[in-house]
């Protein structure tokens, strides 16, 4: 569940950050530069699609990012583009909360690690 979730909020962003930049709310006609702001999501997709456990953790930390900018532009936009800043919170908040829970869940899980052997236990 928490891998599906992660997924689906990730190609969220992915999708609202071309829609928003380029046909929803540009800041210029036609498109804006800003649609590159989602090249670093598409980072995090592969690792997500093979369940690494390394890339929800780093993605979790990346997500703040992309948060900070929601809050900003919910605040400073005019509408459409502050209903579309809230949708990008959301969308942060669930993919982190799905990282999160999904790290969580798996570490839970896994196996203990073998305690190592002492260096004293042979003399």
């Amino acid at each position: 569940m928490t891998r599906w979730l992660a997924t689906a909020s990730l190609g969220g962003l992915i999708i609202l950050g071309l829609l928003w930049e380029l046909w929803l709310a540009p800041i210029r006609p036609g498109g804006s530069l800003l649609a590159m702001k989602v090249l670093p999501l598409c980072l995090p997709l592969a690792g997500v699609l093979k369940n690494r456990m390394y890339t929800y953790r780093w993605l979790s930390l990346l997500v703040w990012l992309y948060f900070t900018e929601g809050v900003v532009r919910a605040w400073s936009d005019k509408a459409p583009g502050n209903y579309l800043a809230l949708l990008e919170v959301f969308f942060c908040l669930t993919l982190f909360t799905a990282c999160a829970l999904h790290v969580r869940v798996r570490l839970k899980k896994s196996p203990a690690p073998a305690a190592p052997a002492s260096a004293d236990a042979g003399a």
